[in-house]
């Protein structure tokens, strides 16, 4: 037990000092090309460093895996050169028995990193996007979900008779009951209309709203002036009526966020509330297999690591070894992404993309540790 505890406080720390650098070198990257994305704004360096500071969360996140295998390569090259894991080894300790103190912290530090990562990377998501928008001070498109309602923000031109005599840029809200699950058609939708000197001016009921050419085409719609003394009486129906738009189905899609910026926690609630709306949630419950599979990844990733490096090794075949043990994480890496995207496209379940990589990598390092165990 002592002896485990040991070893898992030198992987523990090392793989600090390994998130450390990464860390350091994903903040010095991402401040230049904050400065050089936004060097017309004029923003400073206390600016470029917030915004660096925003936007690395997900990268650092995103490699964290490939920074484990390097923790694990390193935790066993300096038990060999010390001759600790000669010593240990010949105490009668087999090497599963060695490799699972820093396989078992890996994955505790997996589980952190979903419980308490993944939400922070959420959050900081948002808080960068917010920052640039700001900073571009542009009103785009905002899309939300909230239950099972869809809300959808776009800009319209309101035209100089309707805003005296001013051609600016208003705001149409949306909100309907459901959506196909292609985007492109609403349900039971409510427009409402705002110009920016006499707010809300106008609201249109439609039976349903389907996104053609650019445009809102609304079917058996009713629409209220808002700024007359009763609007009731100067209603309007209308067979089809069309509200010109800048959204676009893959914009739609795209503004319910990537799965990553839904925090860990509340991606279940996310994936009912997008289903009930009427949009696939496929993307969704990929990437919440694949986080909850993360601890496992991790663990295969220490197991990669100590097929390669958990002997004594001296002279130019500890290199090969090391970029062997290297390469084959990376490889991992890769493969769970790819898996990712056929879970996406509806190729593989999402319990297959999200189980299957981490499950086969470690049964595979298991199996490749017991064949090179003597005894």
């Amino acid at each position: 037990m002592i002896l485990s505890a040991y070893v898992g406080r030198r992987f523990l720390r090392l793989l600090l000092i390994i998130a450390a650098i990464f860390l350091a070198i994903l903040f010095l990257i991402e401040m230049v090309e904050q400065s050089r994305r936004f060097s017309d704004a004029g923003i400073g360096l206390t600016r470029a460093a917030q915004l660096a500071a925003l936007n690395i969360t997900s990268s650092f996140y995103s490699i964290l895996p490939l920074i484990t295998v390097l923790a694990g390569i390193a935790l066993f090259l300096n038990l060999s050169r010390s001759s600790e894991l000669v010593a240990i080894r010949a105490s009668g300790r087999s090497g599963l028995r060695v490799l699972a103190a820093p396989a078992i912290t890996a994955a505790l530090v997996g589980c952190l990193s979903v419980g308490l990562l993944n939400p922070m990377v959420a959050a900081t998501e948002k808080q960068y996007d917010a920052m640039v928008a700001r900073i571009q001070s542009k009103s785009g498109e905002a899309i939300s979900l909230d239950n099972s309602v869809v809300w959808l923000r776009q800009g319209l031109r309101v035209p100089a008779e309707q805003n005296n005599g001013k051609s600016e840029m208003g705001q149409v809200v949306i909100r309907a009951n459901r959506a196909s699950p292609d985007a492109t058609t609403l349900y039971h939708a409510t427009f409402m209309l705002f110009t920016p000197e006499q707010g809300p001016t106008g609201r249109i009921d439609a039976a349903e709203a389907r996104l053609e050419n650019g445009a809102w085409h609304l079917r058996d719609s009713k629409g209220w002036p808002l700024t007359a003394s009763n609007p009731e009486t100067e209603a309007q129906t209308f067979a089809t009526y069309e509200i010109p738009t800048d959204l676009t189905a893959d914009r739609i899609r795209d503004g319910f966020g990537q799965p990553d910026s839904v925090p860990f926690w509340q991606l279940p609630e996310f994936i009912q509330g997008l289903e009930r709306a009427g949009f696939s949630a496929q993307r969704h419950k990929v990437w919440f297999q694949v986080e909850l599979a993360r601890p496992l990844l991790m663990a295969a990733m220490v197991a990669i690591a100590a097929v390669f490096t958990m002997r004594h090794m001296r002279g130019r075949k500890m290199g090969l070894l090391v970029l062997g043990a290297f390469a084959c994480g990376v490889g991992l890496f890769f493969l769970r992404n790819l898996a990712q995207v056929l879970g996406d496209s509806g190729s593989i379940p999402p319990i297959v993309a999200g189980w299957a990589p981490p499950l086969a990598a470690l049964f595979l390092a298991l199996g490749a540790l017991l064949q090179l165990e003597d005894g």
